[in-house]
């Protein structure tokens, strides 16, 4: 009985130093902002390789799923729209349009990307 309770005495003091982390979402974690960071960086370094008149499923393939997705329909042209994370504005675990980069495509090609090209359509 004795040897059970110095055990269950050891396994506590030994245990009670360990402690399990599960990641999230939440920016205001220092290891959970780095991976944004990481995943902002690599995002706008892709962006920045984009070439116009690339197929948006090629575009897809290479930038992964996009936070945002839109479809504009504007003077009868179609234009889909795919938002990419590329900056935090607010270190609420929420991801904003104002924290991604537009990336557009007229008739499946890539036009443009940015506000600018976003603002002229």
């Amino acid at each position: 009985m004795k040897k059970t309770i110095i055990a269950i005495a050891l396994t506590g003091l030994l245990l009670s130093g360990c402690v399990i982390k599960i990641g999230d979402d939440y920016e205001d974690d220092s290891d959970s902002h780095s991976s944004w960071s990481k995943i902002e960086k690599e995002n706008r370094q892709k962006i920045s390789e984009l070439s116009p008149g690339s197929a948006i499923s090629m575009v897809r393939l290479s930038m992964g799923v996009p936070a945002f997705d839109e479809l504009i329909v504007k003077d009868s042209k179609e234009y889909r729209v795919l938002f990419y994370r590329t900056q935090r504005i607010d270190a609420d675990g929420i991801t904003s349009k104002d924290e991604c980069t537009p990336v557009l495509f007229a008739n499946g090609e890539l036009i443009g990307f940015g506000s600018t090209a976003l603002d002229a359509i």
